[in-house]
């Protein structure tokens, strides 16, 4: 699967999942901190990258008008930051969580990881 993270997260995070063997890229890699959450929504469709974040609120509402106008997207995780954290430390817990959907379709999908195994750091 492959990713693009928020801007909340941060390169060393993307690293540390790329070392996990991810196929991984970052808002904040790509100097596109910043932008509004619609033109990362868009640059995920673009490059066709699941789109991991924090953020519930404004990615839902992408996502749902997304789908709803007929147009697709290649899906969204939610990494809530009750159960993920968003230092380096936490690549373990969202590798997982990550490794866990790589036979699952999530493309016109939102999807909630899950802590696998422990909790998360």
């Amino acid at each position: 699967m492959r990713l693009l993270l928020d801007e909340m997260y941060s390169p060393s995070l993307a690293e540390r999942l790329r070392d996990a063997g991810h196929d991984v890229t970052s808002i904040v890699e790509s100097g596109r901190a910043g932008s509004p959450d619609a033109d990362v929504f868009a640059l995920s469709i673009a490059d066709d990258r699941a789109l991991l974040t924090e953020n519930v609120s404004d990615f839902v509402q992408l996502a749902a008008a997304q789908t709803s106008s007929g147009l697709s997207h290649p899906g969204v995780l939610i990494a809530l930051s009750s159960r993920f954290s968003r230092r380096p430390s936490g690549a373990v817990a969202l590798s997982a969580a990550i490794a866990a959907l790589r036979d699952t379709d999530i493309a016109d999908r939102v999807v909630f990881l899950e802590a696998i195994g422990r909790a998360a750091d």
